[in-house]
C-alpha cells in the first residue's frame, strides 16, 4: 500500500489538541491507516514571524487513496477542523500538508509532490528524521537525516513530547 507523509501544524488555540484532532481525523479517512506519528515540536514561524509559535508533527499513512484524492481529503479536513482563510504563511488553526507520497513526483497548479519546501524546513525535517531517518527524498536522493544535516538555517524546533 502506498505510504504518505503528512505535515501537521497549528499556531492558534490549543495547538497540541488541534494536532491530535487532525491525527484522529486522518485515522478516519477511507482506505487509510495512520501507521506512525512523530513527537510534537514547538517551532518558530518561518516567513511571517509576527505570529504565535507553532506546534508541528508528522504522520505516516498507508493509503489506497491516490495522491490527488489524499490531497483533496487533506484540504477538506482543514476546513472541517476549523481552518479559516488568512494570508499566505499567516496564523492557522490547522495545517495539513502532503509532504511525500511514495516516490511520486507531481507538479500541477494546485499540488506539488514532494512538497517543494520540505528540504528547507527544520520544522518538517526534524519530525521526519525522528520517524523515518533513512527514508529518501525522491528527487534529491538524500535521506531525511542528510537533508537535516545540510540545512544552513535551522529555525527553532523544540521537542515537547
Amino acid at each position: 500500500m502506498p505510504k504518505a507523509f503528512i505535515g501537521i501544524g497549528s499556531n492558534l488555540g490549543d495547538k497540541r489538541a488541534q494536532c491530535e484532532r487532525a491525527v484522529a481525523w486522518l485515522s478516519a479517512l477511507p482506505k487509510t491507516e495512520v501507521k506512525r506519528t512523530s513527537s510534537f515540536y514547538l517551532t518558530e514561524p518561518v516567513g511571517e514571524r509576527a505570529q504565535p509559535w507553532f506546534v508541528n508533527m508528522v504522520a505516516v499513512l498507508e493509503t489506497k487513496l491516490d495522491c490527488k484524492e489524499l490531497f483533496f481529503w487533506l484540504k477538506k479536513g482543514e476546513t472541517l477542523l476549523g481552518r479559516l482563510p488568512t494570508w499566505p504563511k499567516g496564523p492557522r488553526l490547522i495545517d495539513l500538508d502532503l509532504l511525500l507520497y511514495d516516490d511520486c513526483v507531481l507538479k500541477t497548479p494546485f499540488l506539488t509532490v514532494p512538497h517543494p519546501q520540505l528540504h528547507k524546513r527544520a520544522f518538517v525535517l526534524v519530525p521526519l528524521t525522528e520517524i523515518a531517518r533513512e527514508e529518501r527524498h525522491p528527487l534529491l536522493k538524500k535521506t531525511f537525516a542528510e537533508l537535516l544535516d545540510d540545512l544552513q538555517f535551522k529555525e527553532w524546533v523544540i521537542k515537547i513530547r
